[in-house]
């Protein structure tokens, strides 16, 4: 997966500082922190356990840790038939539990962009159970939040800071004001046209205002050809997106963000790369925990990611998608594989 920042270009007479300001001329992506490589723990052949038990890897098991955020669990999604992801309590929960995983991933940061501590309005596409928005605007009590869904699963109290509205940021955008900052992340599939939605964006941000995208690039990666080309993970990522076309909301417009917002006039764009492994396979023990969470995230929902994409977008049977899922389930369990998805 890939996080983009962009900076809306300031008025002439207010420059960037030369500390933060990045030169973006030419076709070479800067990152300022270049992908860490993983090493894989040691995996015993006599070791009967080559997987992970259900007990170690459960949403249950890990739930405790997530109360350290002030998880807030919604009910049910707005039904849309073009959004790909079930709309229900169960799906409201895996949100939660992403937000966790993000955290871990980012070392606790909630934001990358250089002006969001000075925000005085934003925004946050797809706000979801609203964890984001909450936790943004208990540690910026000077700014304004708002977080926009199509489905309202979030919570009825908030700080005063904060409100929530339902509404389908794929239409015109009506706000009365503009922002200093939208956020939003992993919105992959969700909208049909993200060359609008960028442009959409970039018209209601304040000059000198900010854009930060995190999304997924598929397929996943490896380093050491664990992961085999035929691998059920490497045809899952495939199907994944081959359906997400035919049905006109691609799955991977990840990668093509850094590209798009600078099409769009930002400047100052700078792309951060992290891991996510598929599983615990990492010797070390941050990437081991991400892992963890990787794993419990994907494979824990698999076909509720996956049922409307197969069957709408590739007209697989029920049978075949069951049979399809439990191929990928085992290589997600499967230590040997030292595979990861880029964020």
């Amino acid at each position: 997966m890939s996080t983009s920042e962009s900076a809306n270009p300031p008025p002439p007479s207010s420059p960037p500082p030369e500390d933060t300001a990045r030169d973006t001329a030419g076709d070479e992506n800067p990152a300022a922190d270049p992908p860490t490589q993983l090493e894989a723990d040691v995996v015993d052949d006599n070791d009967s356990a080559l997987g992970f038990s259900d007990e170690e890897l459960s949403t249950a098991s890990l739930r405790s840790s997530i109360r350290e955020y002030n998880m807030l669990h919604g009910r049910g999604y707005h039904r849309d038939q073009t959004y790909f992801l079930p709309s229900d309590e169960d799906e409201s929960d895996r949100l939660d539990l992403q937000n966790h995983q993000l955290l871990l991933t980012f070392g606790g940061k909630i934001h990358f962009a250089l002006g969001a501590d000075t925000a005085k309005r934003v925004l946050d596409v797809g706000t979801g159970t609203g964890l984001w928005a909450l936790d943004f605007a208990d540690e910026h009590p000077e700014a304004e939040v708002l977080g926009v869904d199509i489905a309202a699963i979030q919570p009825s109290f908030v700080p005063p800071n904060c409100s929530f509205e339902i509404d389908d940021l794929e239409k015109d955008w009506t706000f009365s004001r503009k922002f200093d900052y939208i956020f939003t992340r992993l919105m992959a599939g969700s909208f049909a046209d993200w060359d609008r939605f960028v442009g959409q964006c970039y018209d209601f941000l304040e000059p000198g205002g900010w854009l930060e995208v995190i999304d997924p690039t598929l397929p996943a990666c490896c380093d050491d050809g664990t992961l085999k080309p035929e691998a059920a993970i490497n045809r899952w990522d495939e199907y994944l997106v081959k359906a997400s076309k035919k049905l006109g909301r691609p799955f991977d417009a990840g990668s093509g963000h850094f590209d798009r917002v600078k099409a769009h006039g930002f400047v100052n764009v700078e792309r951060k790369i992290y891991k996510w492994p598929i599983n615990p396979w990492p010797k070390d023990p941050k990437f081991k925990e991400i892992g963890l969470w990787t794993r419990a995230n994907i494979e824990g929902n698999l076909e509720g990611i996956s049922t409307a994409l197969l069957a709408r977008g590739l007209e697989l049977s029920r049978e075949e998608i069951l049979a399809f899922l439990a191929e990928v389930r085992a290589e997600l369990r499967n230590p040997r594989i030292h595979a990861y998805w880029e964020v």
